[in-house]
C-alpha cells in the first residue's frame, strides 16, 4: 500500500509539471501536448486513488 500512496503522490507531482510546462510554453503543439499529458497524469492519480480507497488494507 505504500508504493501505491507513494506511485500516486509521483503522478501528482508530474501532473502539476506538465500543466506548468503547458502554460508556460509559447509553441501551440507543446502547450496542447503538455495539456493533455497533465491530464493523463492526473486520471492515472485517480483511478490509483480509487484502487487505495477500494482496498480492504487502504
Amino acid at each position: 500500500m505504500k508504493d501505491m500512496k507513494a506511485h500516486l503522490e509521483k503522478l501528482r507531482v508530474e501532473a502539476e509539471e506538465c500543466e506548468l510546462i503547458s502554460k508556460l510554453a509559447t509553441n501551440a503543439t507543446k502547450k496542447e501536448l503538455f495539456a493533455k499529458l497533465a491530464a493523463h497524469h492526473r486520471a492515472l492519480a485517480d483511478e490509483v486513488e480509487r484502487a487505495i480507497s477500494s482496498s480492504p488494507i487502504g
